[in-house]
């Protein structure tokens, strides 16, 4: 039953995106998905599709993981691809998240 909701979340952002993007556009109808989906996309209509896709992705893993668990799993992989661990902590400090989050992502460093 958890993981249905995890992707029924994961689902219900991207849509939300998409029914923003349509809200701006002043258009109605197919006219306003047409360029809502191309207002989000490098390469217009197809690039839109594309970056729905991706949301859908990370939304899903945000679901059912939560931040703490996905950003702690990629400050792992920066390390494991040989950044230094000085690089690491500049990323940590440009990140928009929460001090706590923060300070226990410096920890997991120090423990690496």
């Amino acid at each position: 039953m958890d993981k249905l909701i995890a992707k029924l979340a994961g689902l219900g952002v991207p849509s939300l995106i998409l029914v923003i993007a349509m809200g701006t556009t002043g258009l109605t109808g197919a006219a306003a998905i047409t360029a809502g989906l191309a207002a989000l996309g490098p390469f217009g209509i197809i690039g839109g599709i594309a970056t729905l896709g991706v949301i859908t992705l990370l939304s899903q893993g945000l679901a059912e993981y939560g931040f703490d668990t996905i950003f702690t799993a990629l400050v792992r992989e920066f390390f494991k691809r040989g950044e230094t661990k000085d690089s690491i902590y500049t990323k940590i400090n440009k990140y928009p998240v929460s001090k706590s989050l923060k300070r226990k992502l410096k920890e997991e460093l120090e423990k690496l």
